[in-house]
């Protein structure tokens, strides 16, 4: 007996995904009406609509090629379906927009039924497809978060934490591509069509700059392997980055001493950062909060990394230190300025400024650059107001 199952992710989306909710309800709710009691057998089995509506691989008709997607052909067909949709839709929904994620499903769908009549044939039901896209998707939108894997193995029971790029691309290579190829009634060549246009079309977007980019993503990845690679090239051909010149020149560099002084700071700032992460590994972000406080008043260009720093302003903010959670916050976009929902900082910022600090240029600055990247009507509504309020 060996079991691979994923069931959660490390990353929760900001926004209620009702895009991706309404698509499992009503798949969930097609399903339930595709079947009818034979008064003969008392068996179930299909009714006739749904052979109208599944995708036809000698003659199918244009609708037929979103209607496929949502039909199933058993409880485990839809359940299984389902549950990626959910584990892996909910993010996507969040950073496409309910609108733009419901169009990117459905062209997910068209594009896996299309690959399949092209490439292996045969009369096709089923989500499987735009789901591969939505899975697709997340591959190259969160290639570095963290699935949750639940593994068994005969009497070995246990759970890992695999990165999103490998258990992904592990799913795709070897169970898509090897072993669904020798099963029956699985149509393969739609989840292979469904994750070629999930990969691709959210390599486009990013590149073309429709969705915003981050550090994290695949896109970023290819970017800094690409600079990388450009670098290594540039100094194997003699070209040296620090002179300018293509011939390396070796400069015999004086080092300086550091002052008792200097020692003594900089290993109170280690001691500083370690208490940190261990307060934050222990959700104690109170305390946490409080020797960051420590570690700014003995070096203020101290950068801790992003979450622990993006925790503690919002720890700060919550205990009504108004001036420092918009340090922090201010420190935030100068180091992490290509965070993924950056606006969301920029609101916050603005606020502070406006409603406690009564600082108004700096609130004015950071409400407008929030307001050109938030999609969500009631904060649009709330930085709206805002400004108006400091622009009378």
């Amino acid at each position: 007996m060996f079991l691979i199952l994923p069931y959660r992710t490390n990353i929760i989306p900001r926004r209620t995904p009702y895009a991706n909710y309404a698509l499992i309800a009503v798949n969930f709710l097609i399903f339930l009406l595709e079947y009818q009691i034979n008064t003969r057998t008392h068996d179930f089995e299909f009714r006739q609509l749904v052979y109208y509506f599944m995708l036809n691989s000698t003659r199918p008709a244009i609708w037929q090629f979103v209607t496929y997607a949502f039909l199933h052909g058993s409880p485990l067909h839809i359940i299984g379906n389902m549950f990626f949709l959910y584990l892996f839709g909910n993010t996507v929904n969040d950073k496409l927009g309910n609108i733009g994620y419901l169009c990117f499903y459905l062209a997910g769908a068209i594009f896996s039924g299309a690959g399949h009549i092209l490439i292996g044939g045969g009369n096709v039901l089923g989500a499987s497809g735009a789901v591969a896209a939505v899975t697709g998707a997340y591959l190259v939108l969160f290639p570095q978060t963290l699935i949750s894997v639940f593994l068994w193995f005969f009497i070995f029971i246990y759970t890992i934490e695999l990165p999103a790029l490998y258990f992904i691309a592990f799913k795709m290579i070897l169970i898509d591509n090897i072993i669904l190829r020798y099963t029956q009634f699985v149509a393969y060549d739609a989840h292979l069509s469904g994750y070629a246009f999930g990969i691709a079309a959210m390599v486009g977007m990013l590149a073309t700059g429709l969705i915003s980019t981050s550090n994290f993503d695949l896109w970023a990845m290819i970017r800094q392997w690409n600079r990388r690679r450009v670098y290594r090239d540039a100094v194997a051909g003699g070209y040296d980055p620090f002179s300018g010149r293509t011939a390396s020149k070796w400069v015999k560099v004086k080092e300086i001493p550091k002052t008792p002084a200097q020692m003594e700071a900089e290993e109170k700032a280690r001691q500083l950062r370690s208490e940190i992460s261990a307060r934050m590994n222990e959700r104690n972000l109170s305390a946490a909060a409080q020797i960051y406080l420590e570690l700014m008043n003995l070096d203020n260009q101290q950068i801790l990394p992003r979450q622990q720093l993006l925790d503690i302003a919002n720890q700060l903010t919550g205990e009504n230190k108004h001036a420092e959670s918009a340090q922090a916050y201010e420190q935030f976009l100068k180091y992490y300025g290509n965070y993924e929902y950056t606006e969301q900082v920029e609101l916050m910022l603005g606020l502070i400024y406006s409603r406690y600090l009564g600082q108004r240029e700096p609130a004015i600055k950071h409400l407008q650059a929030a307001l050109n990247k938030l999609s969500d009507p009631g904060q649009i509504k709330m930085c709206r107001d805002e400004l108006a309020g400091l622009q009378k």
